[in-house]
């Protein structure tokens, strides 16, 4: 259930705490991230173009990516990541451990 291939994405720690796990990955022509799930919803934001293979279980798909673009995921997601590019991939995947934690400023009074 997961891609055949020798070369491990390259995961950084940026934070991690109760709230919230940062993460860097770093992704070498045709490197994956491994069989894995997600224990909560996240987000990622690509700080590189290129080609995200994901595959779920039961089929792979391809999607083409561009520097800043974001999407988000609930928990429980579960998939290997490849980086499909003839070219280093890389993203920042934010981890929403504690939802209730993430404090919203209250919206700005309206003016007439």
């Amino acid at each position: 259930m997961a891609f055949v291939c020798t070369i491990p994405a390259v995961p950084t720690v940026q934070r991690d705490d109760d709230d919230v796990r940062i993460t860097r990955w770093d992704f070498a022509p045709g490197a994956v991230t491994g069989w894995h799930q997600h224990a909560w919803p996240y987000f990622v934001v690509l700080l590189t173009p290129g080609i995200m293979r994901v595959h779920n279980g039961t089929e792979v798909t391809e999607t083409k990516v561009e520097t800043g673009t974001a999407y988000g995921r609930p928990f429980g997601a579960e998939h290997d990541v490849m980086n499909g590019s003839d070219h280093p991939l890389a993203f920042i995947e934010i981890e929403l451990k504690r939802q209730q934690a993430v404090v919203y400023p209250p919206a700005p009074p309206a003016t007439a």
